[in-house]
């Protein structure tokens, strides 16, 4: 295996671990559309600012999101410009799914 796989593999796995709570996928398309602050998309998504800050520290932590102190506030982006894109792509693929896979923490797809 190269570094190049392996570095394409530990993003893709940071990625999927974002993207496998829903809260930090809704966090990552809203952020889509620009920077935003905690609380604004604490209440956007109907959840409370501690989910929320939880929910950004780990997205900060798999290198998706940066944080940008404004004064007493700070504002989170997109980490990487390529990522809105990227997103956008992954909304557009089509998946046929069995209606009990997945339901909880234990996959049965397999």
């Amino acid at each position: 295996m190269t570094a190049a796989t392996l570095t394409h593999t530990a993003a893709l796995t940071r990625l999927g671990h974002a993207l496998s709570d829903a809260t930090r996928a809704r966090t990552l398309l809203a952020l889509r559309d620009g920077p935003a602050y905690p609380s604004d998309l604490a209440e956007a998504l109907g959840v409370s600012r501690q989910v929320m800050s939880n929910q950004l520290a780990c997205l900060r932590g798999c290198g998706l999101v940066d944080a940008t102190p404004e004064g007493r506030r700070t504002a989170y982006r997109l980490a990487d410009e390529n990522l809105a894109p990227a997103l956008a792509e992954l909304l557009r693929v089509a998946l046929v799914v069995e209606p009990d896979c997945c339901a909880d923490s234990g996959c049965r797809c397999a």
